[in-house]
């Protein structure tokens, strides 16, 4: 369990995947992405490993929900400055990615509560 005290220290907010390269020294399917979350935060670089679930082309322009005020980490030698957040399952025995996205067009930057 956690307190709502510690949820509330995330900053989710609403972004849109504006490039996905293929992170070529990763050992796992990874992209290096640029998201931009609006002006107020503007664009941040985020790996991810969806890479598996998700064509490049597939991800330009699509509405995401990622938290921004992570520590940023290295991954596999490139700076990761946020995360996006998805659901995961297990089908059939293979998994199952989906990115957390908007129902609706949503400002960019638009906070997650």
């Amino acid at each position: 369990m956690t307190s709502i005290d510690d949820f509330l220290k995330l900053d989710i907010r609403v972004g849109k995947i504006i490039g996905a390269d293929v992170h070529e020294a990763a050992k796992k399917p990874m992209y290096v992405m640029k998201v931009d979350f609006g002006s107020e935060i503007g664009v941040r670089q985020i790996v991810a490993g969806i890479r598996a679930y998700y064509p490049a082309e597939d991800l330009i322009g699509k509405l995401v929900v990622g938290v921004v005020n992570l520590d940023t980490k290295k991954i596999a030698g490139v700076e990761s400055q946020g995360m996006l957040l998805a659901a995961g399952s297990e089908e059939d025995g293979e998994a199952v990615i989906s990115l957390l996205a908007p129902d609706r067009d949503m400002p960019l930057g638009s906070k997650i509560s």
